[in-house]
C-alpha cells in the first residue's frame, strides 16, 4: 500500500500525504511546503509514507 501512496506523491505529494494521515498537522504542513517548491512538499511526503508508526 506504501508504494501507491509514494507514487500518488510524486503526482501530488498533499493527497499521499492525506492517504496516511488524513486532514491532521503533516497534512497541512505539506501543503504548505508544496506551495514554497514541490521539492520540499515531495520529500516530506515521502518521508511521512515511509516512516514506521
Amino acid at each position: 500500500m506504501d508504494l501507491i501512496r509514494i507514487v500518488i506523491a510524486i503526482i501530488l505529494p498533499p493527497l499521499g500525504v492525506f492517504f496516511k494521515v488524513g486532514l491532521g498537522g503533516h497534512f497541512w504542513l505539506n501543503i504548505l511546503l508544496t506551495l514554497m517548491g514541490y521539492i520540499p512538499g515531495l520529500v516530506h511526503a515521502i518521508w511521512i509514507i515511509a516512516r514506521d508508526d
